[in-house]
């Protein structure tokens, strides 16, 4: 169904989303195709990568909106680089050559909080060995934005570049680390919950945990599980490739806070948003390989395979529980706005 208006689960990574992007402004903006190798608007990948001699420039760009803006593990600072970073090392860029950075601020916001917010920038940049070179500011009247934006753009050079689209039927699914951090540890603190556990966000770069990945050989695919989360992340990509997925719900991480807390609430944690976790397509050849070098890295120590692509069942996503298999249905929206 085309609406005329805009709303909510149309900005929340899910197939809303990626339809209103597809119908306004790729139709709109993707032009001729782009050459062979190249990836562009019309792809819907982590970022855009161009051929530059035997090399590919790789960019991309976000916008932050998160509430609240402070939240256990992290700020909007640091999930304003680690987003950049993350997105340029999916498509294989994992060294960051510069970032750009727009503000748009609210007046009146308090200006210690905009100081804490540039510190958690600098250090975020200093993790990804990245840079601020340029950026732009604005600002507000009251009531005209909510407190902050930040946008963040980056380039990068990729020797060779990882599309989501590439899944192949015998490959190994892996993810980096546990599901579900960041969007329970952003609800929790939104809704000020009693809680007698402690949720922490995951953001964090991750270009060093992919470098280590792609060194090992044989990786097909890569996504980050930001919004729509894991569920929304295999599914795009089983349907990119034309493949199915099957998954062993029982190998999949997630901490016992993260499983309880998303108990409560009724919210899956495979649909939630992770900050600072990828998901990789791996030849199974090179599947074992891959992952002992994530579970090397600091922030990899819980990687693991956890599912296998198949012919059967393009664009489909199973979920084998043990008991049986269902469908892991991709939603039309985050059932949380202003994640990341």
């Amino acid at each position: 169904m085309i609406r005329d208006r805009i709303t909510l689960p149309m900005g929340a990574g899910g197939r809303a989303m990626r339809q209103l992007i597809g119908d306004v402004f790729v139709s709109a903006l993707a032009g001729e195709a782009v050459p062979e190798g190249d990836v562009g608007l019309a792809q819907l990948d982590d970022g855009a990568a161009i051929k530059v001699g035997d090399r590919w420039l790789v960019t991309t760009t976000d916008s932050h909106v998160v509430h609240p803006i402070f939240f256990p593990g992290g700020d909007i600072g640091r999930i304003a680089v680690s987003g950049t970073v993350n997105d340029l090392a999916m498509m294989g860029a994992t060294e960051p050559i510069a970032l750009t950075l727009a503000v748009v601020i609210e007046e009146g916001f308090p200006r210690a909080d905009l100081e804490r917010i540039a510190e958690s920038i600098r250090v975020a940049c200093a993790e990804a060995g990245a840079r601020i070179v340029t950026g732009d500011t604005k600002v507000m009247g009251k009531g005209e934005v909510d407190g902050i934006i930040l946008t963040t753009s980056g380039v990068g050079f990729a020797s060779r570049v990882v599309a989501d689209r590439g899944l192949r039927a015998g490959d190994r699914i892996i993810v980096s680390g546990t599901m579900g951090d960041h969007g329970l540890a952003v609800l929790a603190a939104r809704g000020k919950l009693s809680l007698d556990i402690q949720l922490l966000s995951d953001v964090a770069p991750v270009n060093g945990l992919v470098r280590a990945a792609l060194a090992a050989g044989g990786v097909t695919a890569m996504k980050d599980p930001t919004r729509g989360g894991l569920a929304s992340s295999l599914g795009e990509m089983a349907e990119k490739a034309r493949v199915g997925i099957i998954v062993d719900e029982r190998a999949i991480p997630i901490t016992p806070e993260v499983r309880s807390v998303g108990e409560i609430l009724g919210i899956d944690p495979l649909h939630v948003a992770n900050e600072g976790k990828v998901v990789l397509g791996v030849d199974p050849a090179h599947a074992d390989a891959v992952l002992a070098a994530l579970r090397a890295h600091p922030r990899g120590t819980n990687a693991a395979i956890i599912g296998t692509a198949i012919a059967d069942s393009p664009g489909r996503v199973v979920l084998d529980t043990g008991f049986g298999r269902r469908l892991l249905v991709e939603l039309e929206g985050e059932p949380l706005p202003r994640i990341c």
